[in-house]
């Protein structure tokens, strides 16, 4: 590249030629470098207009020098409220001299710094931010973005509530299970007792005081398999405005004139799909804790509602799916609950109430009857303006039946039935056959799966096989009945259980043996079973 001057002189015009080829390339390639660099300046802009993130310029004394528009949507401050005013006007007082030491290392030297600090939100409360940062020495400038952790640190605290109640499901689950074939043999022996003793009436009485106080043992482990989530459930279509005007007349009785109960009934209910009386047991527990947060006196209300619960909902919830649902909720005007008591309020054996006032159970077996429906519960509390929980159970698809009335009478054998006992535990299988010939049947004994399979094999005759679930050895209940079904098409099985541990696990079909007593029983109720599964159509 030549460069062209000239000038007139008085003998012609003068012409100068230079070389300028290497001019020109440094002055186009400043060039290229300016519009490069005024890029990069519309990108980081935009960066900075649009992140999600809170993006802080800060010099060396912490004067924020500029802030990104984010920080209205995390701190609910402008930037131009921010800028200017110093970062220790917004770190939590605790997070102080650890930001401050962070600040000092990428000074000396440190490429990047990662910590975690609060930040006062406008509305008074600390929002956590974690933050990446860097020192530039040549602007003299710290730059920084900050990460709102707030959702974040919500779902882990969720996740690691959910992982302890499943622990601690996990222990009482075992313990309640292992009680209650104490308590099978227990009630077994004293209704026999009783039906012996029927003619002397101190004896009598004593019977009924010992039987009464097994019952409440056995409602008790009820409840703590309700919370491990291994109670016996026996679901089916409902309407669940009819269990709630079921459930009025015994709640106003319990809870006293104090208390106004008030219901807010939706008018066309879906149909759900639950437990009857579980359902029930649910709803009394609730309207008792909300009692009792109620000791002058006020206002509980019913309410039932469907409901849609979202994806969105579902991400917030780790342990509900999104679907319709039926709504019931309690909702009390009582001293409400702080956030630490309501963090816990699921816990088997946690209460507030004073000794002997509760067990600690009540919203234990609500949460657990939730959870093996299906189902999802929410409590909503503010202390000094009262508690909401909300139970959710699955829609049904079709319309729920009337309820069919319960025989009072204790119904027998009929002659030559013989009923195969399958059970490891001596004591109980002891207290089953007692019961089983006072109503009139032959019994025949084994106490493990490959026992009662060799009886079946050898071409005994049986009506129906009575198996307890879990046993040891390697075959348990279930196992067993398909192996009995294989052996002799269309025999019946009734299977028990200290807890209902669910067959689906074991890919046995939930229509061919799904008649299950739980433990522990009165003979009425292994009465009422067998006779009803012996009468049954093949």
């Amino acid at each position: 590249w030549l460069e062209v001057g000239g000038a007139p002189r008085p003998d012609g015009y003068v012409v100068f030629l230079s070389n300028v080829s290497a001019a020109r390339d440094a002055h186009l390639a400043a060039l290229a470098l300016l519009r490069m660099r005024e890029a990069t300046h519309s990108i980081n802009q935009r960066i900075f207009d649009t992140s999600v993130d809170l993006i802080l310029v800060v010099n060396r004394n912490g004067d924020v020098l500029r802030a990104s528009p984010s920080s209205l949507a995390i701190l609910g401050f402008r930037p131009d409220e921010v800028i200017g005013r110093s970062a220790v006007a917004f770190i939590h007082p605790d997070d102080l001299e650890s930001t401050r030491n962070e600040m000092r290392q990428a000074r000396l030297g440190a490429s990047m710094r990662s910590f975690e600090c609060r930040y006062r939100h406008k509305d008074g409360h600390y929002v956590p931010l974690t933050w990446t940062g860097v020192w530039s020495e040549p602007d003299q400038q710290h730059f920084f973005i900050g990460r709102d952790m707030t959702e974040r640190i919500a779902a882990e605290e969720r996740m690691s509530r959910s992982q302890r109640l499943e622990a601690i499901g996990q222990l009482t689950g075992g313990i309640a299970h292992d009680f209650n074939n104490l308590l099978t043999v227990v009630i077994g022996s004293l209704d026999l007792l009783e039906d012996r003793v029927g003619s002397d009436p101190a004896a009598s009485e004593y019977a009924r005081a010992a039987l009464t106080a097994a019952l409440r043992g056995a409602e008790l482990t009820r409840q703590l398999l309700a919370f491990a989530r291994r109670q016996s459930l026996d679901a089916k279509v409902i309407a669940v405005n009819d269990r709630v005007a079921a459930t009025l007349g015994l709640l106003r009785r319990t809870l006293g004139e104090e208390i106004e109960v008030t219901t807010a009934l939706a008018a066309d209910p879906w149909p759900a799909f639950a437990d009857p009386v579980q359902l029930e047991s649910a709803l009394i527990n609730l309207a008792i804790n909300a009692r009792d947060a109620m000791p002058d006196g006020g206002r509980l209300t019913i309410e039932t509602a469907n409901a849609r619960l979202d994806e969105d909902y579902a991400r917030q919830n780790a342990d509900v799916a999104p679907g319709d649902y039926v709504m019931l909720a309690v909702a009390d005007t009582g001293s409400g609950m702080s956030p630490d008591v309501l963090a816990r309020v699921f816990e088997p054996f946690f209460t507030t109430k004073e000794p002997g006032r509760g067990t600690g159970l009540g919203l234990s077996m609500v949460y657990g009857f939730a959870r093996q429906s299906q189902g999802h519960v929410r409590i909503a509390s503010e202390v000094g303006h009262g508690t909401t929980v909300r139970l959710y159970v699955p829609r049904a698809a079709t319309v729920a039946r009337a309820s069919e009335a319960q025989p009072l009478v204790v119904p027998g054998a009929r002659p030559g039935e013989r009923i195969l006992v399958v059970e490891d535990n001596p004591a109980v299988r002891q207290v089953v056959t007692l019961q089983l010939a006072e109503l009139g049947y032959h019994v025949v004994e084994a106490q493990n799966g490959e026992g009662a399979l060799g009886i079946l094999e050898r071409g005994e005759p049986i009506d129906l096989v009575f198996t307890d679930v879990v046993m040891p050895g390697g075959m348990n209940g279930d196992a067993l009945a398909r192996a009995a079904r294989s052996l002799r098409p269309g025999l019946r099985v009734l299977l028990t259980s200290g807890f209902a541990k669910s067959t689906t696990e074991d890919r046995t079909s939930p229509e061919e043996f799904k008649h299950l007593l739980s433990k522990p029983y009165r003979k009425i109720d292994l009465a009422l079973k067998l006779r009803a599964l012996l009468d049954a159509e093949a």
